[in-house]
């Protein structure tokens, strides 16, 4: 291959990586509410001031730029603009632009057949499991990506008292009759968010969903609020966004 060829295509990714980086850190500026210059894209969007909510607002945003359909959760996985811009990044990639995937190697034969691993009853749904986090975390005046969602309500530090008024919450953040001793049943995060996405609607509100039907698709303010007065969750919020042809 040519060098000049080569390097094209060396550099065609990077330019559009540092293109996506200059992007997502002028819509976070624009969430934020503040000057581009006071971004780090080094530091966490947890040091920025983004929250569960201006979360959903921030993803939504790049969501509509880019036509792409990413999700909230993205950003645990991804917690700096650095390193949100690379994902985006690849998930916008021109075609020819991303090297071509390796060949697939092909797997030995097993010499017997080996029973299937058995599949989770249910899995929690990312934003589900944030806003427990966020909310604990609130409680125990510590950061949320402190919290291991692994580790017991007990080791965490929530008495009996905590442990009430975390429930109270979570109760009326999704409409919820719970008692406190849910969290000896579900006694950690992650335990806790399967057992309440088990109650949540799976699909969007029809209501909601009808209207954007009629209406055209919602527009972004008016699904923060939604989000927000708790008429629909994250990820129906998610489904409704209006999209870029």
């Amino acid at each position: 291959m040519p060098r000049e060829r080569q390097f094209a295509l060396t550099a065609a990714p990077a330019a559009h990586e540092a293109d996506v980086l200059a992007q997502v850190v002028r819509m976070l500026a624009d969430v934020l509410r503040i000057k581009q210059e006071k971004i780090d894209p080094e530091q966490t969007f947890r040091t920025c001031g983004v929250d569960s909510l201006l979360s959903v607002e921030y993803v939504a945003t790049v969501n509509v730029h880019y036509g792409t359909a990413i999700k909230p959760a993205a950003l645990i996985d991804h917690p700096t603009p650095v390193d949100f811009a690379r994902y985006v990044a690849r998930e916008t990639a021109p075609l020819g632009a991303m090297p071509a995937a390796a060949p697939p190697v092909a797997a030995p034969m097993p010499h017997a057949m080996e029973p299937a691993p058995q599949c989770p009853v249910s899995v929690p749904a990312p934003p589900v499991l944030d806003v427990l986090r966020e909310e604990i975390a609130r409680i125990l005046c510590c950061d949320p990506w402190d919290i291991d969602t692994a580790e017991s309500f007990t080791a965490l530090g929530v008495d009996t008292e905590l442990a009430a008024e975390f429930v109270s919450v979570v109760n009326l953040v999704y409409g919820l009759r719970e008692r406190p001793g849910v969290l000896y049943d579900h006694p950690d995060l992650t335990a806790l968010a399967a057992h309440i996405a088990a109650q949540l609607p799976v699909g969007p509100d029809p209501v909601a969903v009808a209207q954007a039907m009629a209406g055209g698709p919602m527009p972004l303010e008016e699904l923060l609020d939604a989000v927000r007065d708790g008429r629909v969750t994250v990820d129906q919020a998610m489904t409704l966004l209006p999209r870029q042809d």
